[in-house]
């Protein structure tokens, strides 16, 4: 939003601001005056719909990305997941068919894609409730882009991190919960033996690919990789925190048998999909990313605990 605000858009912005999802009033502090928000539930029609339908570009970010709150609500995660999609598609269709969706989709979709880089291309084999429904979502944007020609844009985001997460709780936001445990000079788990690669993508890489993915014609009906396309060992993200933060400890553990079901394998991004057709490439490292977002929690932690 903030990036928005700078750029001259009119912005309106519809959370919930439920705590536990990260909803928050100090994130949109300096902004307040310059957007509108509607406090409200997302599947609630008749409260979105006016907005809906005034709308050019929807950034459709509202999801629970927590697996263990998929595994233990199935059916209010079907409804954030997938429903709330359908929800948006049926308004577009019957009142603003030229709507630009965007869609925060997620790596997860894909499940494991083993000693292969991970494409757009790659077969959807999900792992998880979550990634099911995620992948619920792409198909009704297929379908109605297809059917309606609705325009719509899936953005398939890797390990995402940054500043104005929440740091409460462990379930998402892991970099965010790992800084915090740091600066508490606590514990921080590491499952396995650490040397699972993941791909970690900070906040701002991710709101630059956004916008200029709703900013290029060429994007309509695509899904593409976001990630910085660096492979980086799990224990060494977590190495990087502590050097960073200056406290904290390492510990190893054994997997918890209900992750390692999920457990997707070495992620390996190809990137170039979107590179391709708008020209971003991702601005931060992994070790600049964790400095920001610690900086931020050092100045403002009160108000995210």
């Amino acid at each position: 939003a903030r990036k928005l605000v700078n750029l001259g858009a009119r912005i309106t912005l519809i959370d919930n601001l439920n705590p536990l999802y990260g909803g928050n009033y100090f994130n949109i502090k300096g902004i307040e005056d310059k957007v509108t928000l509607i406090i409200n539930d997302i599947r609630n029609i008749e409260v979105i719909g006016p907005y809906i339908k005034n709308a050019d570009i929807i950034y459709h970010f509202a999801a629970q990305v927590s697996y263990i709150d998929s595994l233990n609500m199935p059916n209010e995660d079907y409804s954030l997941n997938a429903q709330s999609t359908l929800l948006i598609l049926e308004l577009c269709r019957n009142f603003n068919p030229k709507a630009k969706i965007l869609f925060a989709s997620s790596r997860m979709v894909l499940g494991k894609v083993e000693g292969t880089i991970m494409t757009e291309d790659a077969t959807p084999n999900p792992l998880s409730l979550y990634g099911i429904h995620k992948l619920t979502s792409e198909k009704y944007l297929g379908m109605y882009y297809k059917d309606f020609g609705i325009p719509y844009v899936i953005l398939r985001i890797t390990n995402p991190y940054g500043i104005r997460q929440q740091i409460k709780h462990s379930k998402y936001s892991l970099v965010g919960w790992f800084i915090r445990q740091a600066m508490e000079n606590k514990e921080i788990s590491i499952y396995g033996n650490g040397e699972q690669l993941r791909d970690y993508i900070y906040s701002d890489d991710i709101v630059n690919a956004f916008i200029l993915c709703a900013s290029f014609e060429n994007t309509i009906g695509q899904i593409v990789n976001i990630g910085s396309g660096v492979s980086t060992k799990f224990k060494d993200m977590v190495e990087t925190i502590v050097d960073v933060v200056g406290k904290g400890k390492v510990k190893y553990v054994p997997w918890p048998k209900d992750y390692e079901k999920i457990e997707t394998g070495d992620i390996k991004t190809d990137i170039s999909k979107i590179q391709l057709l708008t020209n971003w490439k991702p601005a931060y490292s992994l070790k600049e990313g964790i400095l920001n977002t610690f900086n931020y929690y050092n100045e403002f932690s009160k108000f995210y605990l």
